[in-house]
């Protein structure tokens, strides 16, 4: 090792001692002086791929608070069942099945939203589908879904309501993106490269909105890693075991009622991409590699139960 090699890597550490320092700071702050909450009772919540997993339960807990639910999902049982639970609690839900893989589907699907029950304040776009294979072996046709409702659908869906939201100032835009739109991983190519365009989106979206002056139209991105919904069964991490729906719900219900840009979970997940970027990437691969990520999709059998061939 050369001595500017020597003194780069010392400076990066040093950089590196300081952020974390800082980011543990600012979580104390945060956990001692937690910012304000804002009510979302009698805000219309929009929740893509509202039928199952994160989706039923971010609409329960929204309606639970007071607001109105409008749930879609391409599985009309499943969305029916989700109205259905918000209504026995003595919530307010309306359902509408749309295939958010088609953008004239959602352009029709959400012209029925606007004239049965109104303008909506809250978009969570939340409906998602992972293949589970190595790059060479999914179809065509395979990754031109996951690119149609993990990113497309985000053009779509804000394009049809984000309008009035500008009009009133006044709205919020919550995207589920993924830690898999943060850094790479073998066996996810397809996955990743739709989410890091859906945080591309949100983050394009939300520097739009400032130079506007849209100071009331706010921004969440959610960024988690693999969810126990069923959507990744089999997947696998070394020493870390899968976030908890009811978890997940929380914390983003929470982030949004504080107007929170960015919401990556579990934490340790979030300091390490903060840092990523002054690690060497020699370093940053045995990280890697000691945490099992590049294999961690051999085993995903995902919500069908069995590995799919090609």
């Amino acid at each position: 090792m050369s001595l500017l090699e020597g003194i780069v890597i010392t400076f990066r550490f040093g950089v590196l001692m300081m952020m974390s320092l800082i980011a543990g700071l600012i979580n104390l702050l945060s956990f001692i002086f937690p910012p304000g909450k804002k009510s979302v009772s009698g805000e219309i919540v929009l929740i893509t791929g509202a039928g199952s997993g994160l989706g039923r339960g971010m609409a329960l807990s929204f309606a639970r608070l007071g607001a109105t639910i409008v749930a879609w999902d391409i599985n009309k049982e499943g969305n029916e069942a989700t109205v259905q639970m918000i209504r026995e609690e003595g919530g307010k839900a309306s359902g509408f099945v749309c295939d958010c893989s088609k953008r004239d589907d959602i352009y029709r699907a959400a012209q029925e939203v606007k004239s049965s029950v109104g303008h909506v304040t809250i978009l969570i776009n939340n409906a998602g589908i992972v293949t589970g294979r190595k790059f060479l072996d999914c179809p065509d046709d395979l990754i031109q879904k996951t690119m149609d409702i993990n990113t497309n659908a985000h053009f779509w869906t804000t394009k049809a309501f984000l309008p009035h939201m500008m009009e009133q100032n006044k709205g919020h835009l919550v995207n589920i993106v993924s830690a898999a739109g943060l850094m790479g991983v073998a066996g996810l190519a397809d996955y990743c490269a739709s989410k890091f365009g859906a945080l591309g989106f949100a983050e394009s979206i939300r520097s739009e909105l400032s130079i506007q002056g849209k100071s009331g139209v706010h921004v969440t991105c959610v960024c988690p890693s693999f969810i126990n919904t069923g959507m990744f069964n089999g997947a696998e991490l070394k020493n870390t075991t899968m976030l908890g729906p009811d978890d997940v719900v929380r914390e983003i219900v929470a982030a949004v009622q504080r107007n929170q840009f960015m919401l990556v979970l579990p934490r340790s997940t979030a300091v390490f991409n903060n840092l990523k970027g002054l690690i060497p990437q020699s370093l940053l691969d045995r990280s890697q590699d000691a945490s099992g990520m590049h294999h961690s999709m051999d085993g995903w059998v995902g919500r069908q139960g069995t590995k799919k061939e090609k």
